[in-house]
């Protein structure tokens, strides 16, 4: 049994168990292809709710909660978000998110216990599961050379929301490949391997079609690059062409 075949017989597992002893399950923080597969399950035929979450909205990697659809209690996700902050800001370096999640991984643990990490100005938040939350606090100490406190954010209205940046362009047509080189800069040829190779994902959706047009408030991630927001069409030009606005996270 490969990778994808396991991974599918565990949800479907979350899933049976949720309906037969009617609980909320979840699955640990998912990436995007992981969630493009679970779409495709059709899971409420087993008799449950699907609802996916990364402790913000719009997170990228997502813990997917399965529960009845008359489920009488409330429940909330097992999640936590854990703020690093340098111990001296003046001897600091400055660290990337690849720095971060290198120093996360070092610890020895899995990626799927790990959410988003939202960079900020010589800090970083990420999300993780409950169940590791001591451990990190505990045990994540320096990233790089720079020794870090790590602290749990207790108040949700603390918890930091991934910055946008504007871009704005014209394009001949709203297809993905166009707006896609818009947002990082480069032609559409070097874009179509991209989307050919299964690393463009439309709201958590894989799509391999050059000529797909995103409306207005999809989300487009594009594995290895990073995603933005299409926040529509502002204007059309004398010869044709769609100006249009595009929400780069950073």
């Amino acid at each position: 049994m490969d990778k994808e075949e396991l991974f599918i017989k565990r949800i479907r597992e979350l899933a049976n168990m949720a309906y037969q002893r009617d609980i909320t399950t979840f699955t640990d923080f998912l990436n995007l292809n992981e969630r493009n597969i679970l779409n495709g399950q059709n899971l409420h035929k087993l008799g449950v709710a699907v609802e996916g979450f990364g402790g913000y909205e719009n997170a990228e990697r997502q813990m997917v909660a399965f529960h009845p659809d008359a489920l009488a209690f409330t429940w909330e996700y097992p999640i936590d978000c854990i703020r690093l902050e340098p111990k001296a800001v003046k001897f600091s370096e400055d660290l990337t998110h690849r720095d971060y999640l290198g120093a996360i991984l070092n610890l020895g643990v899995d990626r799927s216990v790990v959410g988003d990490i939202l960079i900020e100005d010589h800090a970083a938040s990420f999300f993780c599961l409950r169940r590791m939350t001591d451990f990190f606090l505990e045990n994540l100490c320096r990233v790089r050379h720079t020794t870090v406190v790590a602290s749990k954010i207790k108040d949700p209205g603390d918890i930091p929301e991934p910055k946008l940046s504007p871009v704005t362009g014209t394009c001949a047509s709203v297809r993905l490949d166009s707006l896609i080189a818009l947002a990082f800069g480069t032609s559409r040829s070097s874009i179509v391997h991209c989307i050919e190779e299964g690393l463009v994902f439309v709201n958590g959706r894989l799509i391999t079609s050059n000529g797909y047009e995103p409306k207005e408030g999809d989300i487009i991630s594009v594995r290895k690059k990073g995603r933005f927001i299409f926040d529509g069409v502002t204007r059309q030009t004398k010869k044709g062409r769609l100006g249009v606005r595009i929400l780069l996270y950073i």
